[in-house]
């Protein structure tokens, strides 16, 4: 049986990105990873258009929630194998000490919160946000975590997060 492997998701607010990603891993066809979000100042509620774009894409409705990332630094928390950073804010933070050795890499994806102009533009800006992750998340999960050794594995993680598209509107 394969071993699990433990990703955290990093956004400042927890409300879109991280919550996007978390929700794609987490329903990813191959069971071999657990996935979970949290942001370093979370807004304390999803975005409606993350949950929206997570429903039209045929998530499973679960209780996404915003939650601050000191959750995963407790010593009762899962050791997390992953920690990637989707935003640029979250990415420049001070974080904080993550229990076990964890490959952190930063994959930032523009935040479609902050999307301005009709509901149509707004929207486009939360699908393409989730495209860019589920691209990201298709080459992740193609790496092979057992074979390389860390450092490796370390380069492999961050490289994925170097394929910038622009937002389209």
């Amino acid at each position: 049986m394969q071993r699990v492997s433990n990703v955290l998701f990093l956004c400042t607010g927890n409300s879109a990105r991280s919550i996007l990603a978390e929700a794609i891993l987490q329903d990813w066809p191959r069971r071999s990873f657990s996935a979970f979000s949290a942001g370093s100042q979370p807004k304390g509620e999803v975005h409606p258009y993350a949950i929206d774009m997570l429903v039209e894409r045929g998530h499973r409705r679960r209780d996404w929630q915003s939650k601050s990332w000191d959750e995963f630094a407790l010593p009762e928390s899962p050791a997390m194998d992953f920690i990637i950073t989707v935003c640029n804010n979250a990415a420049g933070e001070t974080c904080p000490v993550w229990p076990g050795r964890p490959i952190t890499a930063h994959w930032g994806i523009p935040d479609p919160a902050t999307a301005t102009g009709s509901e149509s533009i707004k929207r486009r800006a939360f699908s393409n946000a989730y495209d860019q992750l589920l691209e990201r998340i298709c080459a992740f999960t193609a790496l092979s975590i057992e074979a390389g050794g860390f450092g490796r594995l370390s380069t492999q993680v961050c490289d994925i997060g170097t394929t910038e598209k622009p937002l389209e509107l």
